[in-house]
């Protein structure tokens, strides 16, 4: 048994339940390193990562680097003398870094490797209507989500299933697959897959054109798209209610087969329903957001607000 010394690197909620269940199983995390704290809000009050508020909680060694390739930072991490490295949802490191452990630098991802590398895996994923993904642990090397796979575990993708629940999904596996890696190094067990080089299905970063729902698309496509971004960053389109053109975050939907012969993007509304005509059938609005006001069920925004006749999202 190889008496491991660990650093983990992370920063938002999805890297922390992996460090929890580092701490959980006992191991010897000798020090965190996480993103510098950062103005956020109204207030422009400064916010720690949930990793690192986490790691205050566990009492654990924190480093927070501006620069991952400063001397002060490089001297901090040879001072922690780990000899392996996790990585879960930070940045990409220089080779000063991921070098340095005896026993390397390994990253969880969240996503079936090769598919899917890139920085947005469980959104496009959802977004290409795939049935299943999975996570990945793999060493790190000198590009992106290229290195040698450890470990695999796939998940399959229900058929209304949004980012967020996903997410939260891949987070709960992947903290065990990761816990799963570092017994299989303790052990000297590992036995590495050499990825393919080709990258059919790439995970760039999500912009907000990549947000705007085409209502010309098909039902899936559309339906697709939506519940790929929900809830972070959300869908948006255009709501055209008579002169008022207001920008509508779109959250939960439902979608429904049907023929008719409403363009794409007329709005029909009832009591307590509002939906858009897609190619090949509605969206189904469920939840939604205007442009200035808070998040709210459909029904609710009936109440209180009136499409016009000639409505449409565009």
């Amino acid at each position: 048994m190889k008496d491991l010394r660990i650093v983990f690197m992370g920063t938002p909620d999805f890297a922390v339940a992996t460090l929890d269940a580092l701490v959980n199983a006992k191991l010897n995390v000798v020090g965190v390193v996480t993103a510098p704290d950062k103005p956020a809000g109204r207030g422009q009050k400064m916010q720690q990562s949930a990793v690192k508020k986490y790691a205050l909680d566990h009492n654990l060694t924190i480093l927070q680097p501006g620069n991952l390739k400063s001397e002060e930072f490089l001297d901090q991490l040879k001072n922690l003398n780990a000899n392996l490295q996790i990585v879960v949802a930070f940045r990409m490191l220089p080779k000063a870094v991921w070098q340095l452990p005896e026993y390397g630098t390994f990253n969880l991802h969240a996503s079936l490797l090769p598919n899917y590398r890139g920085a947005a895996p469980i959104n496009w994923a959802i977004i290409n209507g795939e049935t299943k993904t999975g996570v990945s642990t793999f060493f790190i090397d000198e590009k992106i989500d290229t290195g040698n796979i450890i470990l695999q575990e796939e998940v399959a993708i229900g058929d209304d299933e949004t980012l967020g629940e996903l997410h939260d999904k891949l987070m709960e596996v992947g903290s065990s697959l990761v816990v799963k890696t570092v017994q299989k190094i303790e052990k000297g067990a590992v036995q590495t897959i050499k990825q393919p080089e080709i990258e059919e299905k790439p995970a760039p970063k999500i912009f907000t054109e990549t947000c705007k729902i085409n209502w010309n698309d098909t039902l899936s496509n559309t339906y697709n798209l939506i519940r790929g971004l929900n809830p972070y960053p959300a869908a948006w389109t255009t709501l055209v209610n008579n002169d008022d053109e207001i920008k509508v975050k779109i959250y939960d939907v439902k979608k429904e087969s049907a023929s008719h012969q409403h363009k794409p993007g007329t709005v029909i509304t009832s009591k307590n329903e509002i939906k858009v005509a897609v190619n090949g059938g509605y969206i189904i609005l469920e939840s939604l957001q205007l442009a200035g006001k808070k998040q709210m069920d459909s029904k609710s925004l009936l109440n209180g607000f009136r499409f016009q006749e000639n409505a449409h999202m565009q």
